[in-house]
């Protein structure tokens, strides 16, 4: 199993930033146009029991990506797990803090490849670089958006 974690400070209340979280559009405007995922449903918002799906990437082909939220605390949390896609295992927890007067907003991953420990050995590097660029943008529009900067 492997970790990633990104958590950046955002200039905003915990309840802009988690807000912002739950609009309608939140997955296009977070999504990096060079990804190419296409959003294909969606069911529910950020509460447990809510699921997402998606066409993504793969190479020269597109895979399936099926999320359900199983966990969720208001202003606090909300908590995916892949149940259909391209790893063998991927919980993404969001979290949300309030410090310094603005928000500390964290995504930390849980992750396994297909192939186990050599193929996490071998090119995890690279799943935690892609991870990195996808969420530094991830956090760049959030801030934008919540700290009225758009």
């Amino acid at each position: 199993m492997m970790q990633f974690e990104h958590s950046s400070w955002i200039a905003a209340p915990v309840e802009t930033v988690f807000d912002f979280h739950k609009r309608a559009d939140a997955i296009e405007l977070l999504m990096p146009p060079d990804q190419k995922v296409q959003l294909v449903s969606r069911e529910g918002g950020l509460e447990a029991g809510a699921r997402v799906e998606f066409r993504i990437p793969v190479g020269p082909f597109r895979a399936r990506w099926v999320a359900h939220h199983i966990a969720y605390e208001e202003k606090r949390l909300f908590i995916d797990e892949q149940r259909e896609g391209p790893f063998a295992a991927w919980v993404h927890a969001h979290l949300f803090k309030e410090e310094n007067g603005g928000t500390r907003l964290t995504d930390s991953i849980e992750l396994a490849l297909h192939g186990g420990p050599l193929i996490e050995a071998l090119a995890g590097w690279a799943v935690k670089r892609k991870l990195r660029k996808m969420f530094e943008y991830r956090h760049e529009v959030t801030r934008r958006m919540c700290e009225g900067r758009s």
